[in-house]
């Protein structure tokens, strides 16, 4: 139990593969990379915000800007998150297949 007034400050390592950092890279919207970049960067300070888990270990971090970006990730260690790909909603269910397969490549 934790006295009154405590707060735990929860902080995340970031790691990306490379699909993320292309697919991050690549987006044409310059307002939708920046809203994508700023709420990795309140992920990171321990702000997961409004996420939603699509499975075997995988969520997604929603963003609320123009086609309605998702970034799926996982975490490990409680301290580290790895950013797996990045889609829209419209390309959710090959993004969450891409993400599954991503997940099993790069962790064990």
């Amino acid at each position: 139990m934790s006295p009154v007034g405590y707060i735990r400050a929860m902080t995340y390592e970031i790691r990306q593969t490379r699909s993320f950092a292309h697919w991050h890279a690549s987006l044409r919207d310059l307002g939708a990379r920046i809203a994508v970049a700023r709420r990795i960067e309140r992920a990171a300070a321990g702000n997961l915000g409004d996420v939603k888990s699509v499975g075997e270990g995988i969520s997604e971090l929603r963003v609320h800007v123009g086609a309605g970006y998702r970034v799926y990730f996982t975490t490990r260690n409680q301290t580290l998150i790895v950013l797996l790909i990045g889609g829209s909603k419209s390309t959710q269910s090959a993004d969450i297949k891409q993400a599954k397969a991503l997940a099993k490549e790069v962790l064990p």
